[in-house]
Protein backbone atom coordinates (compact mmCIF):
# COMPACT_ATOMS: atom_id res chain seq x y z
CA UNK A 1 0.00 0.00 0.00
CA UNK A 2 1.22 3.58 -1.13
CA UNK A 3 0.67 6.22 1.48
CA UNK A 4 0.73 9.71 0.66
CA UNK A 5 0.60 12.33 3.54
CA UNK A 6 -1.80 15.42 2.60
CA UNK A 7 -0.36 19.23 3.63
CA UNK A 8 -0.48 20.74 6.77
CA UNK A 9 -3.82 21.90 7.08
CA UNK A 10 -4.83 23.99 10.11
CA UNK A 11 -8.01 23.40 11.64
CA UNK A 12 -7.69 25.35 15.47
CA UNK A 13 -10.37 27.53 13.23
CA UNK A 14 -12.49 24.95 11.19
CA UNK A 15 -15.47 25.70 13.84
CA UNK A 16 -15.50 29.19 14.13
CA UNK A 17 -15.38 29.56 9.74
CA UNK A 18 -18.08 26.86 9.59
CA UNK A 19 -19.80 29.36 11.79
CA UNK A 20 -19.71 31.92 8.90
CA UNK A 21 -20.04 29.85 5.76
CA UNK A 22 -22.22 27.47 6.39
CA UNK A 23 -25.19 30.19 7.44
CA UNK A 24 -24.14 32.04 4.22
CA UNK A 25 -24.60 29.44 2.08
CA UNK A 26 -27.99 28.86 3.30
CA UNK A 27 -28.71 32.07 2.67
CA UNK A 28 -27.37 31.22 -1.05
CA UNK A 29 -29.29 28.52 -1.42
CA UNK A 30 -32.25 30.00 -0.60
CA UNK A 31 -32.25 32.81 -2.80
CA UNK A 32 -31.70 30.19 -5.77
CA UNK A 33 -35.69 30.41 -5.01
CA UNK A 34 -35.68 33.83 -6.09
CA UNK A 35 -32.98 34.13 -8.72
CA UNK A 36 -30.84 31.76 -10.50
CA UNK A 37 -27.85 34.02 -10.92
CA UNK A 38 -27.14 33.05 -7.08
CA UNK A 39 -25.63 30.07 -9.04
CA UNK A 40 -22.45 31.94 -9.96
CA UNK A 41 -21.46 32.17 -5.82
CA UNK A 42 -23.95 29.26 -4.63
CA UNK A 43 -21.54 26.22 -6.05
CA UNK A 44 -18.21 27.38 -4.83
CA UNK A 45 -19.66 28.52 -1.51
CA UNK A 46 -20.76 24.51 -1.03
CA UNK A 47 -17.42 23.36 -2.20
CA UNK A 48 -15.31 25.67 0.38
CA UNK A 49 -18.09 24.27 3.10
CA UNK A 50 -17.12 20.73 1.99
CA UNK A 51 -13.51 21.49 1.59
CA UNK A 52 -13.10 23.08 5.06
CA UNK A 53 -15.48 20.07 6.54
CA UNK A 54 -12.52 17.42 4.85
CA UNK A 55 -9.67 19.83 6.65
CA UNK A 56 -10.88 18.55 10.02
CA UNK A 57 -12.33 14.86 8.59
CA UNK A 58 -10.17 14.19 5.63
CA UNK A 59 -11.65 10.31 5.81
CA UNK A 60 -14.80 11.82 5.76
CA UNK A 61 -16.01 9.85 8.62
CA UNK A 62 -18.83 12.38 10.27
CA UNK A 63 -22.11 12.61 8.91
CA UNK A 64 -21.77 16.32 9.20
CA UNK A 65 -18.69 16.38 5.88
CA UNK A 66 -20.86 13.80 3.72
CA UNK A 67 -23.95 16.08 3.92
CA UNK A 68 -21.64 19.17 3.33
CA UNK A 69 -20.53 16.48 0.20
CA UNK A 70 -24.28 15.52 -0.70
CA UNK A 71 -25.03 19.35 -0.62
CA UNK A 72 -22.61 20.31 -3.07
CA UNK A 73 -23.49 17.69 -5.52
CA UNK A 74 -27.27 18.83 -5.09
CA UNK A 75 -26.81 22.60 -6.03
CA UNK A 76 -24.46 21.71 -9.01
CA UNK A 77 -27.24 19.37 -10.34
CA UNK A 78 -30.06 22.46 -9.36
CA UNK A 79 -27.37 24.37 -11.82
CA UNK A 80 -28.16 22.16 -14.88
CA UNK A 81 -31.81 21.30 -14.27
CA UNK A 82 -31.83 24.99 -14.12
CA UNK A 83 -30.48 25.45 -17.05
CA UNK A 84 -32.61 23.21 -19.17
CA UNK A 85 -35.88 23.81 -17.29
CA UNK A 86 -38.61 24.64 -19.85
CA UNK A 87 -40.91 26.33 -17.04
CA UNK A 88 -40.18 29.04 -14.74
CA UNK A 89 -39.04 26.86 -11.89
CA UNK A 90 -37.84 23.18 -11.15
CA UNK A 91 -38.00 21.13 -8.11
CA UNK A 92 -34.74 20.39 -6.68
CA UNK A 93 -33.80 18.65 -3.29
CA UNK A 94 -31.15 20.68 -1.87
CA UNK A 95 -30.02 20.15 1.71
CA UNK A 96 -32.83 18.05 3.04
CA UNK A 97 -35.45 20.32 1.49
CA UNK A 98 -37.72 20.37 -2.12
CA UNK A 99 -37.18 23.80 -3.27
CA UNK A 100 -38.48 25.61 -6.31
CA UNK A 101 -35.50 26.47 -7.66
CA UNK A 102 -35.43 29.23 -10.40
CA UNK A 103 -35.08 28.36 -14.03
CA UNK A 104 -31.86 30.90 -16.44
CA UNK A 105 -28.73 29.64 -14.82
CA UNK A 106 -27.51 29.10 -18.83
CA UNK A 107 -25.04 31.13 -18.20
CA UNK A 108 -23.19 29.70 -15.07
CA UNK A 109 -24.16 26.08 -16.95
CA UNK A 110 -20.73 25.70 -18.39
CA UNK A 111 -18.18 23.25 -18.93
CA UNK A 112 -16.10 23.69 -15.88
CA UNK A 113 -19.24 23.64 -13.70
CA UNK A 114 -19.79 20.61 -15.45
CA UNK A 115 -16.72 18.75 -14.25
CA UNK A 116 -17.46 19.91 -11.23
CA UNK A 117 -21.42 18.41 -11.02
CA UNK A 118 -19.60 15.18 -12.67
CA UNK A 119 -17.36 14.15 -10.04
CA UNK A 120 -19.73 15.52 -7.26
CA UNK A 121 -22.20 13.13 -8.72
CA UNK A 122 -19.89 10.29 -9.02
CA UNK A 123 -18.34 10.74 -5.23
CA UNK A 124 -22.08 10.24 -4.31
CA UNK A 125 -22.86 7.30 -6.34
CA UNK A 126 -25.78 9.57 -7.78
CA UNK A 127 -26.77 7.50 -10.72
CA UNK A 128 -29.82 9.33 -11.72
CA UNK A 129 -27.81 12.46 -11.78
CA UNK A 130 -24.89 11.11 -13.72
CA UNK A 131 -27.08 9.96 -16.66
CA UNK A 132 -29.34 13.40 -16.41
CA UNK A 133 -25.40 15.45 -16.85
CA UNK A 134 -24.57 12.87 -19.76
CA UNK A 135 -28.11 14.05 -21.38
CA UNK A 136 -26.43 17.53 -21.58
CA UNK A 137 -25.20 18.49 -25.00
CA UNK A 138 -21.96 19.97 -25.17
CA UNK A 139 -23.11 22.72 -27.73
CA UNK A 140 -25.25 24.07 -24.61
CA UNK A 141 -22.08 24.13 -22.51
CA UNK A 142 -20.38 26.13 -25.67
CA UNK A 143 -22.91 28.35 -25.33
CA UNK A 144 -23.14 28.63 -21.94
CA UNK A 145 -20.01 31.19 -21.57
CA UNK A 146 -16.80 30.45 -19.86
CA UNK A 147 -13.36 30.77 -21.42
CA UNK A 148 -11.78 27.28 -22.02
CA UNK A 149 -9.84 25.68 -24.62
CA UNK A 150 -11.13 22.98 -26.65
CA UNK A 151 -9.68 20.01 -24.79
CA UNK A 152 -12.40 20.80 -21.90
CA UNK A 153 -14.95 20.01 -24.73
CA UNK A 154 -13.41 16.59 -25.61
CA UNK A 155 -12.54 15.62 -21.77
CA UNK A 156 -16.64 16.00 -20.95
CA UNK A 157 -18.22 13.87 -24.01
CA UNK A 158 -15.06 11.16 -22.78
CA UNK A 159 -17.00 11.25 -19.59
CA UNK A 160 -20.20 10.85 -21.30
CA UNK A 161 -18.72 8.13 -23.16
CA UNK A 162 -17.62 6.25 -20.19
CA UNK A 163 -20.80 6.84 -18.65
CA UNK A 164 -23.42 5.79 -21.14
CA UNK A 165 -20.69 3.10 -22.54
CA UNK A 166 -20.07 4.87 -25.95
CA UNK A 167 -17.95 3.82 -28.48
CA UNK A 168 -16.33 6.87 -29.06
CA UNK A 169 -14.68 7.15 -26.05
CA UNK A 170 -11.35 6.22 -27.02
CA UNK A 171 -11.50 8.64 -30.06
CA UNK A 172 -12.09 11.46 -27.14
CA UNK A 173 -9.83 10.48 -24.59
CA UNK A 174 -7.44 10.72 -26.98
CA UNK A 175 -8.68 14.29 -27.87
CA UNK A 176 -8.67 15.39 -24.56
CA UNK A 177 -5.03 14.49 -23.60
CA UNK A 178 -3.85 15.97 -26.89
CA UNK A 179 -5.25 18.70 -26.24
CA UNK A 180 -3.75 19.12 -22.60
CA UNK A 181 -0.27 20.04 -24.88
CA UNK A 182 1.19 23.62 -23.43
CA UNK A 183 1.71 24.12 -27.45
CA UNK A 184 -1.75 24.26 -27.68
CA UNK A 185 -3.52 25.90 -25.20
CA UNK A 186 -4.11 29.21 -25.10
CA UNK A 187 -6.61 29.80 -22.28
CA UNK A 188 -5.42 27.96 -19.25
CA UNK A 189 -2.10 27.92 -17.07
CA UNK A 190 0.06 24.73 -18.49
CA UNK A 191 0.99 23.97 -14.87
CA UNK A 192 -2.15 23.66 -13.46
CA UNK A 193 -3.39 21.62 -16.86
CA UNK A 194 -0.82 19.27 -16.57
CA UNK A 195 -0.65 18.57 -12.54
CA UNK A 196 -4.67 19.03 -12.12
CA UNK A 197 -6.64 18.45 -15.58
CA UNK A 198 -4.59 15.81 -17.26
CA UNK A 199 -4.11 13.27 -14.47
CA UNK A 200 -7.50 12.20 -13.97
CA UNK A 201 -8.40 11.59 -17.63
CA UNK A 202 -4.72 9.35 -17.57
CA UNK A 203 -6.96 7.61 -14.70
CA UNK A 204 -9.99 7.10 -17.34
CA UNK A 205 -7.77 5.88 -20.26
CA UNK A 206 -6.45 3.18 -17.24
CA UNK A 207 -9.98 2.17 -15.80
CA UNK A 208 -10.91 1.90 -19.35
CA UNK A 209 -8.56 -0.60 -20.21
CA UNK A 210 -9.18 -2.39 -17.67
CA UNK A 211 -5.25 -2.14 -16.17
CA UNK A 212 -5.41 -2.21 -12.44
CA UNK A 213 -2.04 -1.79 -11.73
CA UNK A 214 -1.18 1.14 -13.84
CA UNK A 215 -4.02 2.85 -12.40
CA UNK A 216 -2.50 2.57 -9.04
CA UNK A 217 0.90 3.70 -10.42
CA UNK A 218 -0.63 7.01 -12.12
CA UNK A 219 -2.65 7.53 -9.16
CA UNK A 220 0.30 7.73 -7.05
CA UNK A 221 1.89 9.82 -9.80
CA UNK A 222 -1.18 11.74 -9.74
CA UNK A 223 -1.71 12.65 -6.24
CA UNK A 224 1.75 13.92 -5.75
CA UNK A 225 0.75 16.54 -8.34
CA UNK A 226 -1.66 17.19 -6.90
CA UNK A 227 0.50 17.96 -3.45
CA UNK A 228 3.06 19.86 -5.35
CA UNK A 229 0.43 21.91 -7.12
CA UNK A 230 -1.23 23.09 -3.97
CA UNK A 231 1.80 23.36 -1.74
CA UNK A 232 3.84 25.70 -4.29
CA UNK A 233 2.98 28.70 -2.58
CA UNK A 234 1.01 29.66 0.99
CA UNK A 235 -2.34 31.26 -0.76
CA UNK A 236 -2.56 27.60 -2.47
CA UNK A 237 -1.58 25.81 1.32
CA UNK A 238 -5.02 27.00 2.60
CA UNK A 239 -7.06 26.86 -0.37
CA UNK A 240 -10.07 24.40 0.61
CA UNK A 241 -9.77 23.30 -2.77
CA UNK A 242 -6.92 21.83 -2.19
CA UNK A 243 -7.33 19.68 1.10
CA UNK A 244 -9.71 16.63 -1.48
CA UNK A 245 -8.63 15.94 -5.23
CA UNK A 246 -11.85 15.83 -6.53
CA UNK A 247 -11.28 14.34 -9.84
CA UNK A 248 -8.90 12.08 -8.79
CA UNK A 249 -11.35 10.61 -6.26
CA UNK A 250 -14.44 10.62 -8.48
CA UNK A 251 -12.35 8.11 -11.20
CA UNK A 252 -11.08 6.14 -8.23
CA UNK A 253 -14.79 5.86 -7.40
CA UNK A 254 -15.50 4.67 -10.44
CA UNK A 255 -12.75 2.05 -10.44
CA UNK A 256 -13.77 0.97 -7.45
CA UNK A 257 -17.33 0.22 -8.53
CA UNK A 258 -15.52 -1.29 -11.74
CA UNK A 259 -13.85 -3.74 -8.91
CA UNK A 260 -10.56 -2.12 -9.16
CA UNK A 261 -8.59 -2.68 -6.05
CA UNK A 262 -7.34 0.90 -4.78
CA UNK A 263 -3.53 0.35 -4.15
CA UNK A 264 -2.82 4.20 -2.65
CA UNK A 265 -4.31 5.83 0.42
CA UNK A 266 -4.32 9.27 1.14
CA UNK A 267 -5.82 12.35 2.60
CA UNK A 268 -6.52 13.90 -0.64
CA UNK A 269 -8.52 10.25 -1.17
CA UNK A 270 -11.51 10.41 1.34
CA UNK A 271 -12.22 6.70 2.66
CA UNK A 272 -15.31 7.34 3.55
CA UNK A 273 -16.45 8.24 -0.49
CA UNK A 274 -13.99 5.43 -1.89
CA UNK A 275 -16.28 3.09 -0.05
CA UNK A 276 -19.72 4.71 -0.33
CA UNK A 277 -20.30 3.70 2.76
CA UNK A 278 -22.58 7.08 3.34
CA UNK A 279 -24.51 6.12 0.41
CA UNK A 280 -28.05 5.71 1.06
CA UNK A 281 -27.68 7.36 4.94
CA UNK A 282 -30.36 10.02 3.90
CA UNK A 283 -32.41 10.84 0.76
CA UNK A 284 -30.52 12.96 -1.82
Amino acid sequence: MIQIPRHDVPTRNVKRLLAILEPDLQGKIDDLEEDAEWFSMTLGSALRVFGVRCAEDPAVAELETWESCVTAMQVSSALFASARATTDTVECLIDHKKRAIRSGAGPWAHAGNWLTAFWLAALCREKRRLNELCEVPVAQLRNAGGVFDSYIYDWVEALQAYWLKQPQLGDKLVAAVDGTDPDVLRHADADGVLRLMYPPMNLLTQLARGDAEKFNAELAKAIRWHKEYWTDDEDRELDAQGFVALGLTAVSCLARDAGFALTVESEYLPEGLLDAGWVGEFPT
